[in-house]
């Protein structure tokens, strides 16, 4: 699955997409061109869904958008020309769903085992059982199975097999144990109560816990997307086409809150706000739109492995893709117990459990960018790494942990004066990233003859987000070989 957006809205190279019977707040789609439907509305959102809406908000959610069709299906758009700085679109915290709702001879018994995310999957489940009973029905019932969803967790080992070369490969299966501890945790409420949750098991436990994936947006402040949140409790869908999304604030205060559905766009400087104040959710036009043109906002700046783990999809050319790179200190070194000694002390910082990883260090590398000669995308933590692992005398060792005393505390941040230590300390980075471009060249070859082996995946759109996936990150590493290359041979 490829999306052309990052939370929805996904396209399938080579298949025809068939739009899902969800109505919903607004489709997820990402630069969909407007079908000859334009923006009328389906009957099933004009009957049930937004009237529902209206009367559980208590008033209207916007009267500059509207849902349409698009060559992907629903789709929102402006319904007149909309000026920057406007409020296009307010939801109160009263019409988004919320743990809050959790039944109070269910409170106590939830352990501190089950996390703010598992708390919201077991209101998930009870809204589910309830049926057409639940006051959330026109929402509940919107919801996408099991089989429309395509984040890690529910891919086959088979299929995970594609995505090795990646990092991401790994956390998957910590993942899967930390919602299975969950799972564990919660089943003595599922079993106690069958007739209010039905039989629960791991893999309905997953589909609700997908569904409220969390997501700590500490990343995002400094874009100023979602400034006005703490925690984000991203209430995803991974299917196609839709996306719900819900909200933590409140540090400990849980407070969920649907938003609504709207396309991504990378560029748009449109982004969700919380204003307290008026307890709304709302999106601020950052643009002009003219009457019928589909209005995008930024979800955030992730890249393809955070996509493609939580939320189920990725983008062609993400350029917001990055790279995990581990280096370790060789247990041969004769400098090894200085060097782990002088990391630790500088960039390691000790375990809680009284254990360090002094002797390992995992840095992200993002697409090199060349800005007057340094290598921008390349973490400074992560040359001062290899500059250690370059010296071979007590004397260089010395020399940096002096400099970095007397200056700001961090180590091996310039240049080193003797350059042969320098050039050397970069071609062990240069000769690590030579190796993972190398694996990364292989599994993308393997993925050629994956599409045509029968059995070894059900969806071909997973072997598209692995190719997205893995080129994206090939991509960097491919960026930081040839800017190392220039540096060394410089």
């Amino acid at each position: 699955m490829r999306g052309g957006n990052l939370l929805g809205g996904l396209r399938l190279g080579g298949l025809s997409t068939r739009p899902l019977d969800f109505p919903c707040f607004v489709k997820m789609e990402f630069r969909a061109s407007i079908s000859s439907e334009g923006a009328d509305l389906s009957s099933n959102d004009q009957l049930e869904f937004l009237p529902w809406l209206r009367r559980k908000s208590g008033r209207e959610i916007s009267s500059m958008l509207s849902i349409g069709w698009s060559s992907y299906g629903r789709s929102l758009f402006s319904s007149r020309r909309i000026h920057a700085g406007e409020c296009m679109l307010s939801v109160p915290y009263s019409a988004q769903l919320s743990p809050d709702i959790t039944p109070s001879f269910l409170r106590p018994q939830i352990c501190n085992d089950v996390g703010a995310i598992g708390r919201l999957a077991i209101v998930l489940l009870a809204e589910m059982r309830r049926g057409q009973g639940s006051d959330w029905a026109p929402y509940i019932s919107r919801l996408p199975g099991f089989d429309e969803m395509h984040c890690l967790i529910f891919w086959s080992d088979d299929e995970l097999e594609m995505i090795r070369s990646s990092q991401i490969y790994h956390e998957v299966h910590d993942h899967r144990t930390s919602i299975e501890k969950e799972y564990l945790a919660a089943k003595p409420i599922f079993d106690h109560y069958v007739g209010y949750f039905g039989l629960v098991s791991l893999k309905s436990f997953m589909h609700a816990y997908a569904i409220a994936q969390v997501q700590r947006l500490t990343s995002e402040r400094e874009s100023h997307d979602f400034q006005s949140f703490g925690w984000g409790l991203k209430f995803l869908m991974r299917t196609i086409p839709y996306f719900w999304m819900c909200w933590i604030t409140g540090m400990g205060n849980l407070k969920g809150r649907i938003f609504d559905f709207l396309n991504h766009d990378g560029n748009s400087e449109n982004v969700l706000m919380s204003n307290e104040d008026s307890e709304t959710s709302e999106v601020i036009s950052a643009r002009d739109y003219a009457a019928g043109e589909q209005v995008l906002i930024r979800y955030g700046k992730f890249p393809n492995a955070t996509l493609l783990l939580d939320f189920g999809f990725t983008l062609k050319d993400n350029k917001y893709d990055q790279v995990q790179i581990s280096m370790d200190v060789p247990q041969d070194d004769p400098l090894y117990s200085v060097k782990c000694e002088l990391l630790q002390k500088h960039c390691m910082p000790r375990l809680e459990n009284g254990t360090s990883k002094h002797d390992r260090g995992t840095f992200t590398i993002k697409e090199v960018k060349v800005v007057h000669g340094s290598g921008k995308g390349i973490p400074p933590a992560l040359r001062a790494f290899v500059r250690v692992l370059s010296a071979n005398s007590l004397d260089e060792l010395e020399e940096m942990n002096v400099e970095a005393s007397e200056n700001d505390g961090r180590l091996a941040r310039r240049p080193l004066k003797n350059r042969t230590r320098e050039i050397t300390g970069h071609r062990i980075l240069l000769s690590q990233i030579t190796s993972m471009i190398q694996r990364y060249d292989v599994s993308l070859q393997s993925l050629r003859y994956v599409a045509i082996a029968p059995g070894r995946s059900e969806w071909p759109c997973r072997i598209e987000m692995a190719r997205d996936l893995l080129s994206g990150e090939l991509r960097v590493l491919k960026s930081a070989y040839s800017w190392l290359c220039n540096y060394c041979s410089d």
